[in-house]
C-alpha cells in the first residue's frame, strides 16, 4: 500500500494526508493485529532466516530476491491505473457521469459501460454460444444463456429448495413466500413485486412503447415482448418440451403445455371452484359469472365476453375465409374449421378418452363423451325449474316445456312438435 501511495506521488498527485508512511504503517500494525494478535512470524526464509506473518508475504520476499526489480515505467503505467480505479470509485459518492451517449443523451459513470450500452442502437453482439450459435451483446448474458444448455441452477431458494438459473429469478421467485408488493402505481394504486414489472405498466398509462421491431416497425412496451414477436419473423422456437420434444416460440407458452402432461390447473374460480391451467382462461370464465362482455362489434352492437370471439364474428359481416385446405383448396372463415376439416383427409383423431381408449376429432367431442359415458356430470341447468341436462341442447328442448314453443310442424296434418325426435 506504501509503494502504492508513493506512485502516485510520483506521478503529480499531491494527497491531503502528508504523513503517507505512518499512516499506511498504522494500517499495516491494525489488519495484522486482527489476524493475528500474537505477533507471531510463522513463515521463514530459509536463504537470510527472514521471517513474515504471511505466507503470501514470504512469497513475495523470494521473487524479490530472485527476479529483477519491476522497472520504473512499469511502477508508473500501475501508479496510473491505480489512481484510474481511484477516480471511478469516486464517482459512486458524488453521483458523477461523464460519458453520454451521442445518440440518446443517456450518461454513464464508466466509459465501458457506456460502450456496453452503444451495442443497443448498433444491434452489435459479440458474444457467441458455441453450442447453438445464439449471440449476445454482454458476455455476462452469453454466461447467462450457457445454463440452459448445462440446466446449471446455483441459486436456491432456502424456503422450497426450487433452483433458478439467474440470481434475479430467485429473488422474484421469494416474493411468492412472503407476498410482499412494495412497487406501487401512483396512477392506479396497482402494486408490483419488481420494480421492472411497475415500470413496464406505467407505460399503459403513458402509451410509451419504447421497443421497435427493425422488420416491420410494429412496436412494444418491454424488450422481451419484442424478443418474443421477433421469433414470429424467424420461427426460432427455443423453449422444448422435454416430455414430447414439442417446440414454442416463448417460454411461457411451453409452461402452459407442460401441465397438458402434468393435468396442473393452478387458476381457481373463487365463486364455483372451477380450475384451470392458464390464468387467460380463469379471467374469460368469471365473465360466465358476471355476464361481463366487453368486446362490441361496431356494425351491429353484438357484444362478446373474448376478443376473438368478436374477431370471429367480424367475418360474418366481412365474408372472409382467410383459411386455405391444402389438399382440396376449400376455405374457411375459422382456422378450428379447417383444422376439423383436414381430419377427413387424414383420418387423425387426437383426442383420445383416459378412460376407455375411444378417440375423437375434436375436443368437445371428446369432453362431451366423458360427461355422458363417464362422469354423468349435468353443468346445464334450466332456471326455472332447476333440472338439470348433460347437454345444452337437451335444456333448449326443455325449456320448450316452459315456453310452449313447438318449432317443428308436419306439413300434412298440421301438428307441431317442440322436438325434430317427436316429428320425426
Amino acid at each position: 500500500m506504501l509503494e502504492t501511495y508513493r506512485n502516485f506521488i510520483a506521478i503529480g498527485y499531491n494527497w491531503e494526508d502528508h504523513n503517507i508512511e505512518e499512516h499506511c504503517q498504522s494500517d499495516k500494525r491494525y489488519t495484522r493485529h486482527e489476524r493475528h494478535p500474537a505477533g507471531e512470524n510463522q513463515y521463514e526464509y530459509i536463504q537470510c532466516e527472514k521471517a513474515f506473518t504471511y505466507h503470501s508475504h514470504l512469497q513475495k520476499h523470494e521473487g524479490i530476491q530472485t527476479q529483477e526489480k519491476p522497472s520504473e515505467g512499469f511502477q508508473h503505467s500501475e501508479a496510473l491505473a491505480c489512481h484510474s480505479r481511484l477516480q471511478i470509485h469516486k464517482r459512486t459518492d458524488t453521483g458523477e457521469k461523464p460519458y453520454k451517449c451521442n445518440q440518446c443523451g443517456k450518461a454513464f459513470a464508466q466509459l465501458s459501460y457506456l460502450r456496453v450500452h452503444e451495442r443497443t442502437h448498433t444491434g452489435e453482439k459479440p458474444y457467441e454460444c458455441n453450442q447453438c450459435g445464439k449471440t449476445f451483446a454482454h458476455h455476462c448474458t452469453l454466461s447467462l444463456h450457457r445454463r440452459t444448455h448445462t440446466g446449471e441452477k446455483p441459486y436456491e431458494c432456502n424456503q422450497c429448495g426450487k433452483a433458478f438459473a439467474k440470481n434475479s429469478y430467485l429473488q422474484t421467485h421469494k416474493v411468492i413466500h412472503t407476498g410482499e408488493k412494495p412497487f406501487k402505481c401512483n396512477q392506479c394504486d396497482k402494486a408490483y413485486s419488481q420494480q421492472s414489472h411497475l415500470l413496464i405498466h406505467k407505460r399503459t398509462h403513458t402509451g410509451e412503447k419504447p421497443y421497435k421491431c427493425s422488420q416491420c416497425g410494429k412496436s412494444f412496451v418491454s424488450h422481451s415482448h419484442l424478443q418474443a414477436h421477433e421469433r414470429i419473423h424467424t420461427g426460432e422456437k427455443p423453449y422444448k418440451c422435454n416430455q414430447c420434444n414439442k417446440a414454442f416460440s416463448q417460454h411461457p407458452s411451453l409452461q402452459m403445455h407442460k401441465r397438458t402432461h402434468t393435468g396442473e390447473k393452478p387458476y381457481k374460480c373463487n365463486q364455483c371452484d372451477k380450475a384451470f391451467s392458464q390464468n387467460s382462461s380463469l379471467q374469460m370464465h368469471t365473465r360466465t359469472h358476471t355476464g361481463e362482455k366487453p368486446y362490441e362489434c361496431h356494425q351491429c352492437g353484438k357484444a362478446f365476453s373474448r376478443h376473438s370471439s368478436l374477431q370471429t364474428h367480424k367475418r360474418h359481416h366481412t365474408g372472409e375465409k382467410p383459411y386455405k385446405c391444402n389438399h382440396c383448396g376449400e376455405v374457411f372463415a375459422y382456422l378450428s374449421s379447417l383444422h376439423y376439416h383436414k381430419r377427413n383427409h387424414t383420418g387423425e383423431k387426437l383426442y383420445e378418452c383416459n378412460q376407455c381408449d375411444r378417440a375423437f376429432k375434436e375436443h368437445s367431442h371428446l369432453q362431451r363423451h366423458e360427461k355422458n359415458i363417464h362422469t354423468g356430470e349435468k353443468s346445464y341447468e334450466c332456471k326455472k325449474c332447476g333440472k338439470p341436462f348433460v347437454h345444452n341442447s337437451s335444456l333448449l328442448i326443455h325449456k320448450r316445456t316452459h315456453s310452449g314453443e313447438k318449432p317443428y310442424e308436419c306439413n300434412q296434418c298440421g301438428i307441431a312438435f317442440a322436438c325434430s325426435i317427436s316429428f320425426s
